[in-house]
């Protein structure tokens, strides 16, 4: 292996650096030279996070860090700033499906007083790489194989997994991705994470770690996996269309921001490296601390002018807010800057009106392509005498690194300290619920079921079997391997003793609501309309939403002979695009649909998906051709009434149905 200069490269896992714990030197120059390698691969679209969606809105702090900080976005209560924030699947082309199983980019972009700040992370807190020097080939082995040009935005095929299966570090991440963190319901309704430990300087220049987090005010909720493959046949654009019209509604999202503060005691002392991004901090361990609160209240006037020339780059800090050691962010550091000039066309894109900042931008910048400014003046350099009127550095003001003291021979190695690979990832699986479980266990037999290489297939199952015996059998199990499931080697011993974290169970702490929530209710001619109303008022009552499908767009001839007006055609209306379903149909609508296979589809796949199903008396002929058969989440309608219906659908997905509708290995 060589660099483009034909030099020889002797270490290509690890970047080069003070000490095995230090910062990464710029003077390496195999990886400058990789990152802008692939930086440069595609235009104009991004190479990865091309497909997103995004909104305007604003941050206000309620809870005050000047005691950590001396950035006056974390010290003013109550100031409002305006922001924009970008969601996005990784892997995808800009034209691929939003449901696709992938991690989702959380970016916002804070439009301070003191600048900029991008707080660019994911709605995962951990990641598959320690070290920036292997994102090209982490992405490269994701991406459509370069022979074929297939798969897209979808890991299930031999390139992922035969990287993946010979980069054990990835294991964590493995689980979070399979888990359904990676097939989010909605953007409003899943996690955020700044995926690093960074620094908070005060204003006396002491330096306190932390981590930031994104809680949704709607509470976590994601789909099922067959749901979602049918979601992006249904609709492509499900998450762009839902954060769209939440927003034209007035429905507007809201999240919390919460903070993990630490000093370097802790840091030391902690069972794990705070510098390794493959690694978390649980919750039980440093409770997360509320300090304020983003709302997204207005949506994009021009997607291309705004959602797609927004430039997020990690090194947009403010004073007050500062770098670490860890290797994956001081390479990340490097490469957004090169890859916003290379995509947007120069070095002048924070001209452009959606990263312009919203103060004073003073400096000696001049020219370059795309310049649309007019600089006046004879003087563009500094130090000056002609003008005592220019631009001058500002020592109190201005950003000022923490002096953090670094010592050791320069070294392309990687610390010792992140050498288990293998200890949280058993930590998240054994967090999750017994159904959370099953549906990790699925995902990888669906995904390694794609990968043609038995040879990889059986080494990661090695590295399953790592994390623990039994998960590892039951993926063979699925993928019908009976024989000896070899041990990957291993750096140091797996913890088995760590405690479970409940708070990295979406189920854990799921609370009863249909808030945001849509509820699809199916009609046809007959139907009475005083049920669709009630239903309608007392969704309306708990801050959800009805919509009315029914066999012709128009809508419905109701059973006093007016018309229920429809939101959705049948076929263009299926259930995988609700939350919870409603069959108001009289005898004759439902004899009239079961010879239709749109309609006995839209009650089938509502059962298998779990769901409440509430259906009035006449439903029985379609509910029994679409194979329902009772329990607890199929609800008769009240009298004119959904109040039964309703307090079950808030309950969520029926779990204990799951196991009568699909396999669980």
């Amino acid at each position: 292996m060589t660099t483009n200069q034909g030099g020889v490269i002797a270490d290509d896992e690890n970047s080069l650096k003070i000490g095995e714990r230090g910062p990464v030197l710029l003077e390496d120059f195999a990886l400058i030279e990789k990152l802008n390698h692939f930086n440069h691969e595609r235009i104009p679209e991004r190479v990865v996070h091309a497909r997103g969606a995004a909104a305007h809105g604003f941050f206000e702090l309620t809870d005050s860090l000047a005691e950590f900080s001396k950035a006056k976005i974390l010290g003013d209560v109550g100031v409002k700033t305006p922001l924009f924030t970008r969601f996005s699947t990784v892997g995808g082309n800009m034209g691929s499906a939003d449901t696709a199983r992938d991690v989702r980019g959380f970016a916002v972009k804070f439009y301070t007083q003191e600048g900029n700040w991008d707080l660019v992370g994911n709605n995962i807190p951990v990641f598959f790489i320690h070290d920036a020097i292997k994102f090209p080939d982490l992405i490269h082995a994701a991406k459509q194989e370069p022979d074929r040009g297939f798969p897209q935005a979808q890991t299930a095929h031999d390139t992922f997994w035969d990287w993946a299966s010979l980069s054990p570090e990835s294991t964590h991440m493995l689980m979070w991705i399979m888990s359904d963190r990676a097939i989010p319901r909605s953007f409003r309704m899943m996690e955020g994470f700044g995926v690093h430990s960074f620094r908070l300087v005060n204003e006396a220049g002491q330096s306190t770690y932390v981590k930031f987090h994104w809680r949704p005010k709607l509470g976590m909720q994601s789909v099922v996996w067959d749901e979602a493959l049918k979601i992006s046949g249904g609709d492509p654009d499900f998450h762009r269309r839902d954060l769209w019209n939440a927003i034209d509604t007035g429905s507007f999202p809201e999240w919390e921001l919460a903070v993990q503060l630490f000093d370097e005691d802790f840091a030391t002392s902690f069972d794990f490296d705070v510098l390794d991004a493959t690694k978390l901090i649980p919750e039980e361990v440093i409770p997360l601390r509320v300090i304020g609160r983003m709302v997204l209240d207005r949506n994009p006037d021009n997607y291309f002018a705004e959602t797609e020339q927004v430039a997020f780059c990690t090194t947009h800090v403010v004073p007050g807010i500062d770098f670490t050691n860890d290797p994956l962010l001081q390479g990340r550091n490097q490469s957004y800057l090169d890859t916003q000039i290379k995509r947007l066309g120069g070095p002048n894109f924070a001209q452009l009106p959606i990263n312009a900042p919203r103060c004073p931008v003073r400096n000696f910048q001049r020219d370059g392509h795309m310049q649309m400014g007019a600089p006046k003046g004879r003087v563009s350099y500094s130090p000056s005498s002609l003008d005592t009127t220019t631009e001058r550095q500002d020592p109190m003001l201005g950003f000022k690194s923490f002096p953090a003291k670094e010592a050791g021979d320069k070294l392309r190695t990687r610390s010792s300290t992140f050498a288990d690979h293998f200890s949280q990832a058993r930590l998240f699986f054994f967090s999750q619920t017994e159904t959370e479980q099953n549906h990790i266990i699925s995902a990888f037999i669906f995904e390694l079921s794609k990968v043609q290489t038995e040879a990889v297939r059986l080494r990661l199952l090695g590295r399953l079997a790592n994390v623990d015996e039994a998960i590892a059998k039951r993926v063979a199990n699925g993928l019908g391997y009976e024989g000896p499931i070899e041990k990957a080697p291993t750096q140091v011993p797996v913890r088995t003793d760590l405690k479970p974290s409940p708070m990295l169970s979406i189920h854990a702490k799921a609370k009863p609501t249909l808030k945001g929530r849509l509820i699809g209710c199916l009609v046809a001619d007959g139907t009475d309309p005083k049920v669709v109303v009630a239903i309608e008022k007392a969704a309306t009552k708990i801050g959800a939403q009805l919509k009315v499908i029914a066999p012709k767009v128009a809508g419905a001839k109701g059973s006093d002979g007016g018309l229920i007006h429809a939101d959705f055609q049948l076929a263009g209306g299926p259930s995988v695009l609700f939350d919870t379903v409603v069959l108001a149909l009289s005898v004759e609508g439902a004899a009239m649909l079961a010879e239709e296979s749109a309609a006995v589809a839209f009650v089938h796949d509502a059962f298998a998906h779990l769901k409440v199903i509430g259906h009035s008396v006449g439903a029985k002929t379609l509910m029994d051709k679409a194979g329902v058969k009772p329990d607890s989440g199929v609800v008769a309608l009240d009298a004119h009434s959904g109040t039964a219906f309703l307090h079950e659908a808030e309950k969520g997905r029926v779990w204990a149905r799951e196991p009568t509708v699909r396999t669980v290995f």
